[in-house]
């Protein structure tokens, strides 16, 4: 229902149908539907949808409107995410949730923690996007909850209560895109084209895959990772497209990763049809050894390159090298590729925050995709402040400037906070995402890991005071009254679970039998 008030005409008009729903009121209906808007994780894809191809276009117009992202390891967590930016912000705009493969693999498996490697059960990533949208679900409800109590009381009070409804009607959700990450498929195009179903239909508007061997993925910043043929990843972005098309949500976003920058090895050469095609620019890209047909091995695979007969590089394990200093064409073929064969999005990592060397692969990209723009990992496996430090000294070197005062071997040495060094690098890393979107082409900055970090961080200093000197003092000063002081609602924790809105659907089922949390007696009454 678009208002509150058309969804009570149509309770209205239900209730005339039936002669026994004298109990329903419509007022109470229609306050429960508008609660409750997005009845499907399929509502949830094709609405979220839309705001991410809104978005691009904006992007495309004007590259000051790039979008954010933190990663969210619980639906609770993406909760709170949504809730402080509404609160500082007054909007969800341009404001994502990432799913992230390594947080589901390090918090979530059955297995315990493990390695960015999928190992982890793929069923746990729909049942991840689906836990995050029922929290950010109960966020809407909670938050409407209240503004229908000021319409109520406003009612009995006899007051106007124009302003209230049109804080109901025009309410902006805390419901947002989730970007999830699907790894490099979970097997073969038909699995990663059933657990894509099983993403979208919990709500992913947008699916992230990479360009390795499913059985052999490694975490984009570790090593050994090895890439497939472009023929082997365009069969599973079909496989992703194809999926959202069936189950109607047409906007659905394909985001291409390529490990290619970091990756040196391939699983197998892909059989070229004639010279000059994909598969053969693949196998361009392969190390090989001129040899003479006496010195091959029994069972040696063989090439034939430029008239010569060539053997191909390989390890102990089967696996075939690239050659050295390739992995930037390689990375520009991907993208290029990627783009023709119907992903939306391109997703590149690099072995550091850079915007110069990030611009310079997009600028490639470019002239012969204009519309490429990238999705970028603002990692926490890089050491923000040491690359822009490095970042600094070789832009002051290159400047002419004195750097003596600094040892270029020790840059993450705490005598140079508060330097004329530091304030320079934490000001590159505070407009690293701006210049990345204005220059780089980056549509969407995210963080994989942030909320890894910042609950290790949390927990690791309450436990440092707890149980040391301080005791209870490090709860109160530590956690409760900054939460008080900032406004917080989850101060009210009991609230935040869901009690005010249970004690109202009480109400309305039962009464004045209910039988409510939120009396006297309650002790949240003391925030």
């Amino acid at each position: 229902m678009s208002t509150y008030k058309s969804a009570i005409d149509h309770i209205r008009e239900i209730k005339a149908k039936h002669g026994n729903w004298q109990n329903i009121s419509e007022s109470d209906a229609a306050r429960m539907m508008v609660q409750n808007r997005f009845k499907t994780g399929l509502d949830i894809a094709k609405y979220t949808a839309a705001i991410m191809r809104k978005d691009m276009a904006e992007y495309d117009a004007d590259h000051s409107k790039y979008t954010q992202s933190l990663g969210a390891w619980h639906g609770f967590v993406a909760q709170q995410t949504m809730y402080a930016k509404k609160k500082y912000f007054g909007t969800t705009e341009k404001t994502y949730i990432y799913l992230s493969g390594w947080m589901v693999a390090a918090l979530r498996s059955e297995l315990g923690p493990l390695p960015d490697q999928s190992m982890h059960e793929k069923t746990t990533v729909p049942a991840l996007i689906e836990e995050i949208y029922t929290f950010l679900r109960q966020a809407d409800a909670k938050v409407l909850n209240d503004y229908f109590r000021e319409l109520n009381a406003a009612k009995e009070a006899g007051q106007d209560t124009t302003e209230i409804e049109e804080k109901i009607n025009n309410f902006d959700s805390h419901v947002v895109p989730i970007i999830a990450d699907i790894d490099a498929g979970f097997g073969n195009e038909e699995a990663t084209y059933l657990l894509t179903k099983a993403m979208i239909e919990a709500g992913a508007c947008a699916i992230q895959i990479e360009n390795q061997v499913s059985d052999a993925k490694q975490c984009g910043h570790q090593a050994g990772k090895v890439t497939v043929p472009h023929e082997d990843f365009i069969s599973k972005l079909n496989a992703i497209r194809y999926a959202f098309l069936e189950l109607g949500v047409d906007d659905g976003v394909i985001v291409a990763r390529t490990d290619s920058e970091g990756a040196s090895l391939t699983q197998k050469i892909p059989v070229s049809e004639q010279p000059g095609d994909l598969a053969s620019k693949y196998i361009d890209f392969i190390d090989v050894e001129e040899i003479d047909i006496a010195d091959a091995k029994e069972n040696d695979v063989l090439l034939k390159r430029d008239g010569k007969l060539v053997r191909p590089v390989r390890l102990p394990n089967g696996l075939y090298q690239f050659r050295e200093e390739t992995n930037i064409d390689r990375v520009v073929l991907d993208c290029v590729t990627a783009l023709e064969n119907g992903a939306d999005l391109l997703w590149i990592e690099t072995p550091t925050p850079d915007v110069e060397h990030i611009k310079m692969m997009v600028d490639r990209i470019k002239e012969q995709r204009p519309e490429a723009k990238l999705v970028y990992n603002n990692s926490p496996s890089f050491n923000w402040t040491l690359n822009f430090r490095k970042q600094v000294i070789a832009k002051w070197e290159e400047e002419g400037k004195d750097v003596s005062a600094y040892d270029k071997n020790n840059l993450m040495s705490a005598d140079y906070d508060g330097t004329e060094l530091d304030a320079a690098a934490d000001l590159a890393a505070k407009n690293f995402q701006k210049d990345a979107s204005r220059e780089a082409g980056v549509f969407h900055h995210l963080i994989t890991l942030p909320t890894y970090h910042t609950t290790a961080l949390s927990v690791h200093e309450l436990a440092k005071g707890y149980f040391g000197e301080d005791g209870m003092l490090a709860y109160a000063a530590g956690v409760q009254r900054k939460e008080i002081r900032e406004g917080i609602s989850c101060v009210k924790h009991q609230a935040m679970a869901g009690s005010d809105l249970g004690d109202d659907h009480k109400e309305i089922f039962s009464g004045d039998n209910a039988l409510k949390a939120g009396g006297e007696k309650n002790t949240m009454n003391q925030f």
